[in-house]
């Protein structure tokens, strides 16, 4: 295969751009994750690629760029792997149990997009994520599949039903809470209560806890075998 020099460095010029900027996404996840985008360094990212700091900018042009490419990438891939679980095919609660189980595991092996979703919030507050196009629509599939569990669960007496029965964006809103603060304040917690919410030995208790919070949210009768 045919071969050139790139800022000093070997590339093959076959190689898969899809595959080199799946690269260069979960380089810069870990990046912004750790520095957020003022302090990330695009000579960094691109140490931890077999790309040069160059190719980069040629993919995205810029690093802001790269950082909104991350923060899309994160939620097309949670929204991405709901779909693909065919949750309609299982009866209500083992769909919410599904769902909740899924998110859990996408976030223990990616806990690094968990992060850029706190650095949009805390420190970009919602800039990036509001510039990218069609953010809404992308999302709105999410509450669509738990609308579905929940109508389903109520027709079929397992779910809560009546005027204060959780929505669909509640339960959202509680599962996100509950998954993301994992990341979020792992080190603080680990610090203060010796409880490291990401670590080994623990996450089945606290998949667990999870799951039965927000079971017990929508349940008609929490209490019971679900």
């Amino acid at each position: 295969m045919e071969e050139r020099a790139v800022d000093g460095r070997v590339w093959n010029s076959r190689r898969d751009p899809h595959l080199t900027q799946r690269e260069i996404l979960d380089a810069a996840a870990k990046e912004f994750a750790e520095h957020g985008l003022d302090g990330a360094r695009m000579d960094d990212i691109a140490r931890g690629t077999n790309t040069s700091k160059r190719m980069i900018y040629y993919y995205f042009g810029s690093k802001e760029n790269l950082y909104k490419a991350v923060l899309h990438e994160n939620y097309l891939r949670i929204r991405s792997l709901e779909t693909r679980l065919k949750l309609a095919e299982l009866e209500p609660v083992d769909a919410l149990k599904t769902l909740v189980r899924t998110t859990l595991g996408h976030y223990e092996r990616h806990p690094d997009l968990a992060r850029i979703v706190g650095v949009e919030n805390l420190i970009m507050h919602g800039r990036i994520a509001e510039s990218i196009e069609g953010f809404k629509k992308l999302n709105r599939s999410a509450l669509d599949t738990l609308e579905d569990i929940l109508r389903r669960g109520r027709e079929s007496g397992a779910f809560r039903s009546g005027p204060d029965a959780p929505g669909a964006l509640d339960v959202h809103q509680v599962l996100s809470a509950l998954i993301l603060n994992r990341a979020s304040n792992r080190y603080t917690f680990r610090v203060a209560f010796d409880r490291d919410m990401l670590g080994r030995g623990q996450e089945k208790h606290i998949r667990s806890l999870i799951e039965c919070t927000v079971l017990r949210l929508v349940l008609a009768d929490p209490d019971g075998d679900a």
